[in-house]
């Protein structure tokens, strides 16, 4: 007799099945999620360098908007990356 969690799992295999990856396309995902770590650490380094100079020349007015501006950019880069993965994903699908 099968348990309630393998019955569901077996509904959801049937709904959407899940899609094995060759090595070939985990690299090329592997390589989106390379690059945006890329920018998002890019982004990050500027911004807090910019932080920094502000707090120290005393401009604290400056510094909140610029962190606002820096966690909208992680998030804009994060969901970029996430949406080009699943387009490949897709893309491997066909």
């Amino acid at each position: 007799m099968k348990s309630a969690y393998e019955l569901a799992m077996e509904r959801l295999e049937k709904a959407s099945p899940s899609l094995s990856l060759t090595e070939d396309q985990k690299k090329e995902i592997a390589e989106v999620d390379s690059v945006y770590r890329a920018k998002i650490a890019e982004k990050e380094l500027f911004l807090k360098d910019q932080i920094r100079k502000a707090q120290g020349a005393g401009k604290f007015e400056e510094v909140e908007p610029m962190e606002k501006q820096l966690a909208s950019e992680i998030r804009r880069l994060q969901k970029e990356c996430e949406a080009k993965k699943e387009k490949l994903r897709a893309s491997f699908g066909k």
